[in-house]
C-alpha cells in the first residue's frame, strides 16, 4: 500500500492533491477538491487551510511547532505551511514531499530547502526533529507500515531525536457498525477527485495513542502524549531511546 500512496502523489495524472494546491496558489483553483473514502460520503477538502499563516494555525499546531528543535525535517510538507513558519523563526528546516507539484509550490512560495522524495525510501542522517503534522504519520498506511516507517526513521533521526506528530482515535466512525475484523480499525482507504479526474485509491492510517505506544516502544521510540482535544485528536512526541 505504501507503493500505491507514492504513485498517487508522484504520478503526473494522479497527483491531484498537489495540482489542486498549486492551482490555488496561482489563482486557478477550480473547486472542489474531493476526498472519497470507503466508509461514508465524500468530503470536500478546504484547500485554503494549507496556506494558513502563523496567526491562523490552531493552538495544537502552534504548540507542536514550539517543540521543534535543531535540524528539522517536515515529512509530507504539502504546501509548506509549517516549513515557512519555522523558517521565518530562523530554524533550519527542510520540506520533504513525494508530490512534484507540492515541491514546485514550496519553492515558488520561498521555501529554501525542498527535497522531492518518498519518506519510506529517502535516506539522510543527523536530523533532530521529524515533523509529521495534520496526521502526516498516517502516510504509513497501515499498522505494519507504521512499524516499518518508525524503524526507517531511526536512520534519519539520531539517538535522542524526536518525531512530532498528531493522529486520532477514530472509533467514532464505527458507532453505527462493527469495527473490521480483518484489520486495525484506523486503516482507511481514500482517493482524490479534482477537475473531473479521480486518482488511485491509497491507504491512510489513524492510530490511537494506546496502539501507538505499543508499536513505537517495540521499534525503539518512547511516546509522550502532550496535547489532546475534544475531537479525539492528540499531539504526540516520539523520542528515540536506542
Amino acid at each position: 500500500m505504501e507503493k500505491r500512496l507514492a504513485e498517487e502523489r508522484n504520478d503526473g495524472f494522479n497527483d491531484l492533491f498537489g495540482k489542486a494546491l498549486y492551482d490555488f496558489y496561482q489563482g486557478r483553483f477550480q473547486p472542489p477538491l474531493v476526498l472519497h473514502n470507503t466508509y461514508g460520503d465524500p468530503e470536500e477538502i478546504p484547500v485554503e487551510g494549507y496556506f494558513f499563516d502563523e496567526n491562523q494555525i490552531s493552538e495544537m499546531e502552534d504548540f507542536a511547532l514550539s517543540l521543534c528543535r535543531g535540524r528539522i525535517l517536515d515529512a509530507g510538507a504539502a504546501a509548506g505551511r509549517h516549513v515557512m513558519i519555522l523558517q521565518d523563526r530562523g530554524l533550519d528546516v527542510t520540506g520533504l514531499e513525494v508530490s512534484r507539484s507540492c515541491c514546485n509550490l514550496m519553492r515558488a512560495r520561498g521555501v529554501r530547502k525542498v527535497v522531492h522524495g518518498d519518506i519510506h525510501k529517502w535516506k539522510a542522517e543527523g536530523f533532530d526533529t521529524v515533523m509529521m503534522l495534520m496526521n502526516g504519520i498516517g502516510l504509513a498506511g497501515s499498522v505494519e507500515g507504521l512499524r516499518k516507517l518508525l524503524l526507517h526513521l531511526k536512520q534519519i533521526v539520531h539517538a535522542g531525536g524526536q518525531i512530532i506528530f498528531d493522529s486520532s482515535d477514530i472509533s467514532y466512525v464505527y458507532e453505527q457498525t462493527e469495527k473490521p475484523a480483518d484489520r486495525y480499525f484506523g486503516e482507511m482507504d481514500y482517493r482524490y477527485e479534482y477537475r473531473g479526474q479521480k486518482g488511485e485509491w491509497f491507504s491512510w492510517l489513524y492510530i490511537d495513542s494506546v496502539k501507538m505506544k505499543e508499536i513505537s516502544a517495540a521499534c525503539g521510540w518512547h511516546l509522550q502524549v502532550i496535547y489532546e482535544d475534544q475531537t479525539e485528536t492528540y499531539l504526540g512526541r516520539l523520542v528515540r531511546f536506542d
